[in-house]
C-alpha cells in the first residue's frame, strides 16, 4: 500500500484498485492505509451477476461501508444471460454444455431474465445488465463486445429501468444463502435479543 500510494503521489497514477481479493485483505488494506495517512483502494473488481451472486456476502457490504467503487465483470455471466443458449438455433458462444454457468439452477434464473425481457421487448443481455446496475451501492458493469452491434445493444440497457417488481422476481430467482454470520445476525430471536419489543412492534405494523 505504501508504494502503491508513492505512485499516487508521485502523479504517475490517480486511483488505487483491486481486483479479486478476498474483502478482509482489501479492509486491512484501506485501514492500514488510512492511519498511515497513504492512498487507500476507491475501486474494487469483482465477478457479479444473477448467477454470482456470493459477493454479496462479504465484499459489497465492504464496498458500500467502506465508500468504494465497484466494477462487475461478467454482468451476463458469460453470455448465459444472454439468452443464445436457449435457442438451439443460435450462434453458440464459448461456454461448453457442462460449464456449471449452463446448469439446471443457472438456466431457471436465465428463464426468468428471458420472461422479463419478452415483457419489456428488450434484449436478455440489456436485463441482466441493468439488474448488476440497479444494485445498492455504486455497483458499475463492465461490458465487452466482440462486434459493434453487440456494445451498441449492451449500451441500449441505459434506456430503461426494470421496475421493483421486476428486481423481486430476479432476485427470488437468484438468492443465495448468506450463511454465517448474517443469516444468524437476521433471524427473528437474535433481533429480538438486540431490539426487543420494538422489533415486534415493527414486525406487527
Amino acid at each position: 500500500m505504501r508504494a502503491l500510494g508513492d505512485l499516487v503521489r508521485s502523479g504517475k497514477i490517480l486511483y488505487v484498485g483491486v481486483s479479486d481479493t478476498p474483502a478482509w485483505i482489501v479492509s486491512q488494506a484501506n485501514m492500514l492505509s488510512t492511519l498511515r495517512g497513504w492512498t487507500p483502494f476507491i475501486g474494487l473488481q469483482v465477478e457479479y451477476n444473477l448467477l454470482q451472486r456470493t459477493p454479496e456476502r462479504d465484499l459489497l457490504p465492504m464496498a458500500r461501508a467502506l465508500d468504494i467503487g465497484v466494477t462487475a465483470w461478467a454482468p451476463m455471466a458469460g453470455g448465459a444471460l444472454t439468452g443464445k443458449y436457449s435457442n438451439p438455433s443460435a450462434e453458440k458462444g464459448r461456454l461448453s454444455p457442462q460449464s456449471a454457468r449452463l446448469n439446471e439452477r443457472n438456466r431457471g434464473i436465465g428463464a426468468v431474465v428471458e420472461e422479463i425481457a419478452k415483457e419489456l421487448a428488450v434484449l436478455p443481455a440489456q436485463v441482466a445488465i441493468n439488474w448488476v446496475r440497479q444494485q445498492a451501492g455504486t455497483v458499475i458493469p463492465l461490458i465487452g463486445a466482440k462486434r459493434e452491434g453487440q456494445m451498441k445493444d449492451n449500451l441500449g440497457s441505459l434506456a430503461f429501468r426494470l421496475s421493483e417488481t421486476h428486481l423481486t422476481q430476479l432476485n427470488e430467482a437468484s438468492k443465495i444463502d448468506l450463511g454465517f454470520p448474517h443469516d444468524f445476525l437476521a433471524s427473528e430471536s437474535v433481533l429480538n435479543a438486540i431490539h426487543g419489543t420494538t422489533f415486534e412492534k415493527i414486525e406487527k405494523k
